[in-house]
């Protein structure tokens, strides 16, 4: 096994050479060097947690109806991630089980790493797994760090005690963090909120990445009522996924609009952003209209979505059941 100090310069060496090469690749481009961060009206922005950062209250996800995740769409998911950040998108969110997002991602993203936030995922759960998967993060995003490095979809509390077991993923966050790879360390679920909850409460993590929408209030087992008063009362940045359920929030008979799907999450105390996937630029473009108008619900405007949504939560929870 490498050893940390061999590990972080033989990461530094190879990035700064697939950075040479990501700039060259990028500044073939004129699409790419004609981005401006600005959208019409900007994004409104919250601060992170205890992390000082301040991020915009929209970000886009890697995975799920996108063409980030799937093989053959390069040029539709290029278009996309230069689209977003001409939007005023900063925050990017994937993982290194999403399939190519990475990879797209780090060929776009390079020369304008420092104004933009990567969220990348592992999903092991012992320290030798979680190191390999950073490194090969890296490499395929093209960039020397990562801002915000997250355990992925942890479900079950026997998978909390390997990751803070001897051997576990939190030794490699903690090694990680010491040597500038990573930012920010988080914790990302969408099947249990206790175990969420819990993984707060034994590990200081910068943040916490859980499926929050207007149907989550109906669960037996709510994420909103388990872990965003742990999340509150740690200062832990929240940021929100599966608002609109796929979609399936907004066909007929459940919310009307992106609008009451992004308001409602928004709107709850606790969350600072929102990760929202995109299948094409006019739907992006949606998104960031909807977010950058945002005002927050006041509880009765809150009470009357939980309202429409009392007879079609399991429907838009169906991803409860992952893990």
């Amino acid at each position: 096994m490498i050893s940390f100090k061999t590990r972080r310069n033989f990461l530094l060496a190879g990035m700064s050479m697939l950075g040479t090469v990501a700039c060259q690749k990028v500044n073939q481009s004129e699409t790419v060097e004609k981005i401006a961060f600005s959208p019409v009206t900007p994004l409104p922005e919250r601060i992170l947690g205890n992390t000082g950062v301040s991020l915009p209250i929209l970000g886009l996800g890697g995975a799920g109806q996108t063409p980030l995740s799937k093989y053959g769409q390069e040029k539709e998911a290029i278009a996309l991630i230069e689209a977003a950040l001409k939007l005023g998108i900063r925050y990017f969110d994937t993982a290194a089980s999403y399939g190519p997002s990475e990879d797209y991602l780090g060929k776009v993203l390079p020369p304008h790493r420092s104004q933009v936030l990567i969220a990348t995922k592992t999903d092991k759960r012992d320290y030798d797994g979680a190191w390999r998967e950073l490194e090969r993060s890296l490499q395929r995003l093209q960039t020397d760090y990562i801002d915000v490095w997250q355990l992925h979809h942890v479900s079950f509390p026997e998978e909390l005690e390997q990751i803070f077991g001897k051997n576990g993923a939190a030794k490699a966050i903690e090694e990680a963090k010491a040597q500038k790879i990573i930012r920010f360390s988080g914790i990302s679920g969408h099947h249990e909120p206790d175990v969420i909850a819990n993984a707060l409460q034994q590990y200081p993590f910068d943040m916490t990445l859980i499926s929050l929408n207007a149907a989550d209030v109906h669960h037996p087992r709510p994420f909103s009522k388990t872990v965003l008063p742990v999340a509150k009362e740690k200062n832990v940045g929240v940021v929100a996924m599966k608002v609109p359920a796929y979609g399936r929030l907004l066909k007929p008979g459940a919310l009307s609009s992106m609008d009451q799907a992004m308001g409602y999450v928004l709107s709850l105390g606790g969350v600072h952003s929102c990760i929202i996937a995109a299948e094409s630029i006019q739907q992006l473009q949606g998104n960031v209209q909807v977010a950058s108008q945002f005002q927050p619900l006041n509880p009765s405007q809150v009470s009357e979505i939980e309202t429409l949504t009392a007879k079609v939560w399991q429907e838009n929870t169906f991803f409860r059941r992952w893990t």
